[in-house]
């Protein structure tokens, strides 16, 4: 990846909770020319998920770098299927992508609970109340954790902690999240490329799946202080980056945080070849699971 590929980096905290509006969405930008990352401002009552749909769709700044933190895709690895011990057979991401956005077309807000309470995909899913499907791990055993993706397995080995995608409960749990994205990369099909499910682009702008908390461990941070909720632990981790910091102190909210950190986080690292030929990325992989931009 040669330096100057991108001429923006976008960093996107996404949110699958219930209701239009998300406090929990925030959104960074980084210019390839310098200065501070910078938030893009929220309408008064935060962003909808169709809202950042519609900015990436219809505009988005030219060579655009745009990292979503979400899963885009499913386990499949594993199991060879995202769900094994069913009669539906998806040969890739997009298919499931479609899938979802099909069964859910009635969810307002871009939400996915019509999937997850789907007959023959709930007993893939851990959801609240206890209920946990007899498919939650790949062989019908009680598998605390779930299900993992190879690239999830790459964050283990870096030291952080990742979340199963089939699994909806809990404070730090990305399924919901997961889900709803993929509804969103459905529908943005063919307008923009998402890295490694579709080859990198030589030109233009494309989305790659982020996970804030690398962003912040390149930062200095360890993973179990990833989160920073005041300007001055942003700027120190801005600093570690090379990036000029932003204005201000006190408070600042962590989605606000992370997405401006990983922002400049994008800006320094992109262009580096060997973040876009990570081991363990074969071509099935990245077809079906996809990867974290960052994970090795």
């Amino acid at each position: 990846m040669k330096p100057g590929r991108f001429r923006h980096f976008l960093a996107i905290d996404w949110s699958g909770a219930a209701g239009e509006r998300h406090k929990g969405i925030a959104m960074a930008l980084a210019d390839a020319g310098g200065g501070p990352p910078v938030l893009v401002d929220p309408p008064k009552r935060g962003w909808s998920r169709s809202e950042i749909l519609a900015l990436l769709r219809d505009d988005l700044p030219p060579e655009t770098l745009v990292g979503m933190d979400l899963g885009i895709a499913l386990p499949h690895a594993d199991c060879g299927a995202y769900f094994p011990e069913s009669d539906v057979l998806l040969p890739d991401a997009p298919a499931l992508w479609a899938l979802i956005d099909d069964i859910c077309e009635a969810d307002e807000h871009l939400a996915a609970s019509a999937f997850t309470d789907h007959c023959d995909y709930a007993p893939y899913f851990r959801r609240h109340g206890g209920r946990q499907g007899e498919h939650f791990g790949c062989d019908g055993a009680a598998h605390g954790r779930g299900r993992f993706r190879v690239t999830e397995h790459a964050q283990s080995r870096q030291g952080c902690k990742p979340y199963s995608n089939f699994n909806l409960v809990g404070a730090a749990q990305v399924g919901k999240s997961s889900l709803t994205g993929m509804r969103m990369l459905n529908r943005l099909r063919g307008r923009l490329p998402v890295w490694p499910i579709d080859p990198l682009p030589t030109q233009g702008s494309v989305v790659v799946e982020i996970y804030t908390t690398l962003a912040a461990m390149e930062a200095g941070r360890s993973a179990g202080r990833a989160k920073m909720r005041n300007v001055a632990e942003l700027n120190d981790a801005l600093a570690a980056l090379g990036s000029p910091i932003v204005k201000g102190d006190g408070a600042i909210d962590d989605h606000s945080s992370d997405a401006l950190l990983t922002a400049a986080w994008l800006r320094v690292v992109a262009h580096e070849p060997q973040r876009w030929a990570p081991q363990g990325l074969t071509p099935q992989v990245a077809r079906t699971e996809g990867w974290t931009f960052g994970a090795f």
